[in-house]
C-alpha cells in the first residue's frame, strides 16, 4: 500500500512512504499519478480542486486551498489555509456512546497508599518551593543516591528543580503553588521532602496550608534559612527518615479501575491521526470500560475539533465547562495579540500537518469515543472517573506536567518526530511510524507504526494493553532509564 484514504468523504490521501513524481497508485479503483515528489505522511489531491475549495481529511474540512490543484498534486501548508476564526458560539447537541463495562476486570501491580490511592512507582521526591534552592535539592539527591541500596523498597530519588516560587504575581504565583502541592500528594511518591528557602513569595507556612493534611512520616518540610548548620546534611537526614517509613512498601494487585492515564501528543506527523492517536483512543475506551480514568489536554490542539468533544459531554453543565475551556484559551491568545490558529510547528509541517484543524482532528482521536465526564482547570486534581478534559497549553513539558499534577500515574505520549523528555511520572513515547522507532530506540517505547506496515490493529491493541500494564507494574520506560524527569509550570504574566 502506497497511500491511504482515511475516510470515504476525504478528497486527499496520505502517503505511507516517500513517493517519487510520476508514480501511479490506486484509491478505490481510481488510478492516480503523483505530479510531485510526496514525502511520507503528506497529502495528495484525489481530484482536481479549485482555489478556495475545502480540503477534507478524517471526513472533516481541514482548510481551504489558496490556489487550484490538480489530481495527484501535493497539498501542504504552502497551498492550504485554515478555515478557523475567533470566538464562537456553540450549541449542545449530544451524541453519546456508552462504553460497555468490561466483563473481566484487569489488574496491575501497584502500591496502595495510606489514603487508599494507588501509585505505580515508589520514589522519593525532593521538591523546591523556589528556584533559589534548586542546588540544595540536587545535592541532597546526589548524596542519597549513594545510600539507595540501604532502602530496597525505594526505587529512585529525584529532585525537581524549577525557576519559580518567587517574583510572581496573580495566576502565575497560584499556578506554581498548585502544581507543587499536587506533586506532594501524588501517589507515585513513597515520600516527599519539600525544601524552602525562607524569604520567597511561596512562603512555606502558606504552602503547607495549601497542601493540607499529609502523612507526616512520608512528607517532611525544611526551611533552609532556619536550619542551623549544613542544610544539605539536615535534608539528607529527613530523607532517611522518610525512606525508613517506607521500608515495608510492596507491590500488590490493584484493579485498572484505579489507573489514571494522561493522553498527550507532540512532534505530530501525517501518521499521528492514522496510527498512534487512534491506538490511544481505543486504549482510552478500554480503560474506561474497566472503570478507570483518562485525561485529554492541549486545549489549543482541540481548536477545530472542539465540537466533536462538546457533542460527547455527558450533560449541559459539562458542555458549558468545555465551551469555557475552549473560549478562555482563545481569549488568552487574543489578549496577547497572538494568532489563535497558526499552530502547526515546523516539525508538524515537515511531517505533513498543514493546518490546526488537521492537527486537532488527529489530536482528539486520543480520547476515543467515551463520554466526557468532567473538565478540569489547570492545577485541579481528578475527582471523576472516565474521560476528563484538562486546561493546559500544547507545550509538551507544561502539558505533561499538568497531566501528572492532575493525578495521572503515567502519561502516554504519541510522536511522529521523537522526543526524549519525561515529566515527573513515567512518560511513554509511542511512535506513529516505524522509521522513528527504528532510528530512536532509546526514545521510543512502543511502535504504533506497525499498523500501516500491516499488523492487524486488534493485535496492536492487545500488545499495547500488555505494555501499559507492565509499565504500571514497574517496568521502566526510556525516559526513566535515561534519568529524564522534569517539571514545567505554566506562566502567562509578569515576573518581578
Amino acid at each position: 500500500m502506497d497511500f491511504i484514504k482515511i475516510n470515504t468523504a476525504d478528497n486527499v490521501a496520505v502517503a505511507i512512504h516517500d513517493m517519487e513524481a510520476g508514480k501511479n497508485f490506486d484509491i478505490n479503483g481510481v488510478d492516480i499519478c503523483t505530479l510531485n515528489p510526496v514525502p511520507a505522511g503528506h497529502k495528495v489531491a484525489l481530484l482536481d480542486l479549485e482555489e478556495g475549495a475545502y480540503v477534507v481529511k478524517y471526513g472533516f474540512p481541514i482548510g481551504h486551498l489558496l490556489k487550484s490543484v490538480k489530481q495527484g498534486d501535493v497539498i501542504d501548508h504552502t497551498n492550504l489555509k485554515t478555515n478557523l476564526e475567533g470566538l464562537l458560539e456553540y450549541t449542545y447537541e449530544p451524541e453519546l456512546t456508552e462504553i460497555v463495562p468490561a466483563a473481566v476486570p484487569a489488574f496491575f501491580k501497584g502500591y496502595r497508599r495510606q489514603d487508599g490511592r494507588a501509585g505505580i512507582r515508589n520514589e522519593l521526591w525532593i521538591i523546591p518551593t523556589v528556584g533559589c534552592v534548586n542546588g540544595v535539592t540536587q545535592n541532597i539527591q546526589k548524596l542519597f543516591e549513594k545510600e539507595l541500596a540501604d532502602y530496597p523498597a525505594i526505587e529512585k530519588v529525584i529532585a525537581f528543580p524549577h525557576n519559580y516560587g518567587c517574583s510572581q504575581l496573580g495566576d502565575d504565583h497560584e499556578n506554581t503553588r498548585r502544581i507543587l502541592a499536587d506533586m506532594v500528594h501524588h501517589p507515585n511518591a513513597a515520600g516527599v521532602l519539600v525544601v524552602a528557602l525562607g524569604c520567597e513569595n511561596n512562603q512555606l507556612s502558606a504552602f503547607r496550608e495549601l497542601v493540607g493534611q499529609v502523612d507526616e512520616t512520608r512528607v517532611r518540610f525544611m526551611e533552609s534559612q532556619k536550619v542551623e548548620g549544613d542544610e544539605v546534611e539536615y535534608g539528607l537526614e529527613l530523607l532517611r527518615e522518610i525512606a525508613q517509613a517506607a521500608k515495608d512498601d510492596r507491590r500488590e494487585d490493584i484493579p485498572v479501575s484505579e489507573l489514571k492515564v494522561g493522553l498527550k501528543c507532540g512532534g505530530s506527523d501525517g501518521f499521528s491521526g492514522i496510527t498512534a492517536n487512534p491506538l490511544l483512543g481505543r486504549f482510552s475506551d478500554w480503560i474506561v470500560s474497566q472503570g478507570g480514568t483518562t485525561v485529554l489536554t492541549e486545549v489549543p490542539e482541540m481548536f477545530g475539533a472542539e465540537t466533536i468533544l462538546m457533542s460527547r459531554c455527558q450533560d449541559e453543565a459539562t458542555f458549558d465547562k468545555t465551551v469555557h475551556l475552549i473560549n478562555d484559551f482563545k481569549a488568552y491568545f487574543m489578549k496577547n495579540d497572538q494568532p489563535v490558529y497558526e499552530n502547526p510547528s515546523p516539525g508538524n509541517k515537515a511531517g505533513g500537518i498543514s493546518t490546526l484543524e488537521e492537527k486537532s482532528l488527529g489530536c482528539t482521536q486520543k480520547s476515543g469515543n467515551s463520554i466526557v465526564r468532567d473538565v478540569l482547570l489547570y492545577g485541579e486534581r481528578l475527582k471523576t472517573k472516565g474521560l476528563n478534559l484538562l486546561s493546559a497549553p500544547g507545550n509538551d513539558l507544561v502539558a505533561s506536567t499538568a497531566l501528572a499534577a492532575a493525578g495521572c500515574q503515567l502519561v502516554l505520549f504519541t510522536t511522529g518526530r521523537g522526543t526524549p523528555f519525561g515529566t515527573f511520572v513515567p512518560t511513554a513515547k509511542i511512535s506513529t511510524n516505524s522509521t522513528l522507532a527504528s532510528n530512536k530506540p532509546s526514545w521510543i517505547d512502543f511502535n504504533a507504526g506497525v499498523i500501516v506496515d500491516g499488523t492487524p490493529a486488534e493485535q496492536v491493541d492487545n500488545d499495547f494493553i500488555d505494555f501499559v500494564l507492565r509499565l504500571a507494574s514497574g517496568e521502566p520506560v526510556n525516559n526513566e532509564n535515561s534519568g529524564y524527569s522534569e517539571i514545567a509550570i505554566f506562566k502567562s504574566g509578569v515576573t518581578l
